[in-house]
């Protein structure tokens, strides 16, 4: 099972900003149609909090990355 973890953590780095906020948005309707057992609406959040960090961490690299080629013009 450790194979797929490890896909699992390949997968999730090269999904992009795009494809995370549509995950969010459908994290955020499942939580919201009201639907979903407290226990399930539990993890959908913790899913939903895993990916914000991660498109915060993409939008800093973005931000640095833009920030490094405006100093170089």
């Amino acid at each position: 099972m450790a194979g797929a973890g490890l896909w699992w953590s390949v997968w999730i780095m090269t999904e992009t900003y795009e494809e995370k906020i549509e995950q969010l948005r459908q994290i955020i309707a499942k939580i919201e149609d009201g639907s979903t057992s407290l226990d399930e609406s539990m993890k959908l959040y913790e899913q939903g909090a895993a990916l914000v960090k991660q498109c915060e961490t993409l939008l800093t690299g973005a931000e640095e990355k833009i920030t490094t080629l405006s100093r170089d013009e």
